[in-house]
Formats: C-alpha cells, structure tokens, sequence
C-alpha cells in the first residue's frame, strides 16, 4: 500500500473533524452527520481499489 493513500485518507479525517467542530458550536447538527457520512465515504471511495486488489491476490493464493 502507498503511503500516499494513508496521508489523503488522514487528511480527509482532519477535515472532516474541523468542519465538525464549525457545524456543531454554530447549532447545525444535521450538517455534522452528513459531513462525517461524507467524509466516510469519500475515505472508502480512496481504499476500494486495494481491497479489490487484496481480494483477488487471496482468490490467487487460494486458486478459487
């Protein structure tokens, strides 16, 4: 895995935790759960090509 992804994924985070912080002492709450689900799936979005990569190097090890 590239340490890349590892720094965007932590920087994804600390954005995420920032504009939290900005939404929750504004009084908009509901803005909070849909950054933290945005930033979820942004962060997934990034991984899925490695484990789509670790899933087939198991199915090669395996020969399923």
């Amino acid at each position: 895995m590239e340490i890349d992804v590892i720094f965007k994924i932590a920087a994804v985070g600390i954005i995420v935790a920032v504009l939290n912080q900005i939404l929750s002492r504004s009084g908009r709450d509901e803005y909070t759960m849909i950054t933290t689900i945005a930033g979820l799936i942004i962060a997934l979005m990034m991984i899925l090509p490695y484990v789509s990569t670790l899933f087939s190097y198991i199915r090669s090890v395996f020969d399923l």
